[in-house]
């Protein structure tokens, strides 16, 4: 009956705390992280009506997920609300959109000829960072975003929500005109910020290479010397 009691006792501890574990997860900063990953489903849906109310649908969700980009770091910031769940899911969720408004741009023809150069040139980099802060968070190294990323990202955003919108907006806004010119512009700022952080990156590799020569070098000096084994009959 004890036996039972603790058993029971342990369990509902154990259930306790993965509850409070998942409620600590649901902060406002993470559901709004969250929520970028969540419209993407009705972003790409748009671009299967035929209607110009969907590009402005695709647009408004498109806008809409991008400042949540910004509202989420706030909110982490001003309320203490920092975790390792949302440090996981931020970059993810920012590349997810971006790659899936650029990849359904291009499919549909609404990004073509040259203009694809400048979208490939993005995603590229995109995946080349992911993979330079995967590497980094083995080494326990951070890789802070620099100003220059910020603006990138902010002109990225807005060349992506003016090509979503497209031939759905006035004439004099030139929207698609205005979209491709500044995608272009966040290109050659994304190869800027892109080569800045290989060139970190790479500066933290060969750091580490040289601590692990360092550490293997101290190690063999350090060790006592081999003994030799002598056979009965007196040979070596």
């Amino acid at each position: 009956m004890i036996t039972s009691t603790a058993a029971v006792e342990e369990y509902n501890g154990s259930f306790c705390n993965r509850l409070n574990c998942r409620l600590r997860m649901l902060t406002l900063p993470n559901i709004l992280t969250l929520s970028r990953i969540l419209v993407i489903p009705p972003m790409v849906a748009s671009f299967y009506l035929d209607k110009d109310w969907a590009n402005v649908i695709a647009c408004v969700l498109f806008v809409g997920a991008s400042l949540t980009d910004f509202l989420d770091g706030y909110f982490a910031r001003s309320w203490s609300q920092q975790s390792d769940i949302g440090r996981f899911l931020d970059p993810v969720a920012d590349k997810l959109l971006v790659a899936a408004a650029i990849l359904m741009l291009v499919g549909f023809g609404r990004l073509d000829g040259f203009q694809v150069l400048a979208a490939l040139v993005i995603l590229c980099r995109e995946i080349l960072v992911s993979g330079l802060r995967e590497f980094l968070a083995e080494l326990r190294v951070g890789m802070p975003v620099t100003k220059l990323a910020k603006w990138k990202t902010g002109i990225q955003m807005t060349a992506i929500a003016l090509l979503l919108f497209g031939e759905s907006g006035p004439h004099w806004l030139h929207s698609e005109i205005i979209g491709a010119l500044l995608l272009w512009v966040a290109a050659g700022f994304t190869l800027v910020t892109g080569y800045d952080y290989l060139r970190e990156g790479l500066k933290h590799m060969s750091t580490t290479s040289v601590s692990v020569h360092h550490r293997e070098s101290a190690r063999e000096r350090d060790a006592p010397p081999a003994k030799i084994r002598v056979s009965e009959s007196g040979g070596a």
